[in-house]
């Protein structure tokens, strides 16, 4: 005995829904170009950011015109300092701070960090005292718990009859590095404005660590490529 047809049986390909209509090409590309954006602004905000080397106070590890990526997660979460130059619920969010800390900074790291005299600014340079550490400079070599510290990155140009009583280049400290804290040089160390001037660096102002060099310009070299291509992937230690 035949089946009755179901309702609207026969017309199932006349009611079947239209496809949607296709999405232009100039809205495709705009979605495109918006979703790279903001993984841009996340990956800068809080997992890499390349830096370029304004000044020799880390040669002869930085050099003028080195180009670097640096790790902004390998110690923690930090929320930047501002978002895009403003600080909305300033008092609810922990701007400048970490929402969560990872591995801890460790001594002989090359760190970036918000530069304490004008939080405007970032620095680089090298960790050389962390919290415990009683460090000292006397007539440009360092100290640490009062021996003479193995420091195989410093760099010297002064002569040791040149240096001077009461410049904190060549004589500083002793000073405890206390907790939360630390302190921080140049590998340049004649030629770099650092913790020896103008104090420590807390842990919230850390921001990431160099890992490596991605591209290096010598603008004061001879030739017209100055290209330091010896120097691409290197990485920084």
């Amino acid at each position: 005995m035949p089946q009755p047809l179901l309702k609207n049986q026969s017309t199932s390909t006349a009611s079947r829904a239209e496809p949607p209509p296709e999405k232009s090409a100039a809205r495709e590309y705009s979605e495109a170009f918006i979703i790279a954006l903001a993984l841009a602004i996340v990956l800068r905000t809080f997992f890499i950011q390349a830096y370029k080397i304004p000044s020799g106070s880390m040669e002869p590890t930085l050099l003028v015109g080195d180009h670097i990526i640096v790790n902004k997660l390998i110690y923690g979460l930090r929320l930047p300092d501002s978002l895009f130059g403003l600080t909305p619920f300033e008092n609810e969010i922990p701007w400048g701070h970490y929402v969560f800390k990872l591995e801890p900074v460790h001594r002989g790291d090359v760190v970036v960090f918000v530069f304490p005299p004008d939080p405007t600014k970032d620095f680089i340079k090298r960790v050389i005292g962390v919290p415990g550490d009683t460090i000292e400079v006397k007539a440009g070599k360092l100290y640490r718990d009062g021996v003479l510290a193995d420091d195989p990155h410093a760099h010297f140009e002064v002569t040791p009859d040149e240096r001077q009583e009461g410049s904190p280049r060549d004589y500083f400290g002793p000073l405890k590095v206390p907790d939360g804290q630390y302190l921080m040089m140049g590998d340049n160390r004649d030629h770099s404005y650092d913790g020896r001037f103008w104090g420590l660096v807390d842990r919230d102002e850390v921001e990431g660590r160099a890992m490596f060099i991605y591209w290096s310009w010598d603008s004061d070299g001879s030739g017209w490529l100055p290209i330091r291509w010896d120097r691409f992937g290197k990485v920084v230690r």
